[in-house]
């Protein structure tokens, strides 16, 4: 199987490589996702039998200055590639974002709940999927959350830094959601798109986020336990740490179609996170 990734130096491309030292992962270089026609140009080039998008504009409050390019780069692009696929026969997975929910009530979201994004980020990430289903080709719309891993910017190196900085944060206890270690996004991609290329009648839009639940909060305090710093944390409310964009304040969801169609578990982000504290430990990255 001929995987092609879009997407190289992001968290979940970087792992989608170590996975599988087989694939393809296209950059910026090779793939500029601000010019649509250079990446189906780049994608004819490659006659994959699977594409896996692992690319995305990922700044969600610059986004609300810079909307026409966050537009561009999630919705616009994956839906030419998108189409281009579904021409070729090829199979597509994109990965998405909780931030296409408002954050309402208290309960996991289903695939097929109403969408209200808050932000621009949102309306970018939701629009790439409705080009996608709009395409008509197999696809797989991968919804996750909080992702974190040893490289690049996250959560969990943020607070790795400024634990060790200070001696008392204050960190928003009320927006609640699934941790989701990189590497189980890698793997979870692969095993759809493998099945994919066998039953294209798995098409369709999943979620994929860790468990249990935590809050920001609660995760940072996971997060100083595992790596030994003693920070003390004080739960604060979003609204005592306002941010260009509005964060959804639920971002739980509901998994259980992923596992009945992919035999895909939910996964636990508590060893994930020692295994990246594990990896941080060995160096920079």
């Amino acid at each position: 199987m001929k995987v092609l990734i879009f997407g190289e130096s992001g968290q979940v491309a970087r792992e989608l490589k170590r996975a599988d030292a087989t694939v393809t992962c296209l950059g910026r270089g090779d793939a500029d996702f601000t010019n649509p026609l250079a990446c189906l140009a780049a994608l004819k080039r490659a006659a994959p039998d699977v594409v896996i998008n692992a690319a995305a504009y990922t700044a969600v409050d610059r986004a609300e200055k810079e909307e026409p390019i966050a537009m561009r780069i999630n919705a616009e692009t994956p839906g030419v590639l998108a189409a281009e696929c579904a021409a070729m026969g090829v199979p597509f997975v994109h990965i998405s974002t909780d931030y296409v929910f408002d954050g309402s009530g208290d309960t996991a979201r289903a695939p097929d709940a109403p969408t209200r994004p808050l932000s621009a980020y949102g309306r970018s990430k939701l629009m790439g999927e409705e080009g996608i289903r709009a395409a008509g080709g197999c696809h797989a719309i991968l919804r996750t959350s909080w992702v974190f891993s040893a490289h690049g910017s996250n959560f969990v190196k943020t607070m790795l830094r400024l634990g060790a900085e200070r001696d008392r944060l204050s960190i928003v206890a009320d927006q609640v959601g699934g941790p989701t270690p990189a590497a189980d996004i890698a793997r979870a991609c692969l095993t759809m798109a493998a099945q994919l290329c066998d039953d294209p009648d798995t098409s369709g839009t999943y979620h994929f986020a860790g468990a249990p639940d935590v809050s920001w909060a609660g995760f940072a305090r996971a997060i100083f336990d595992q790596s030994g710093l003693t920070p003390q944390v004080t739960d604060i409310a979003t609204s005592d740490y306002p941010t260009p964009a509005a964060r959804p304040l639920n971002s739980r969801l509901d998994c259980d179609s992923l596992r009945a169609a992919f035999g895909i578990d939910q996964p636990d982000w508590q060893p994930g996170l020692a295994r990246v504290l594990s990896e941080l430990k060995g160096g920079p990255s």
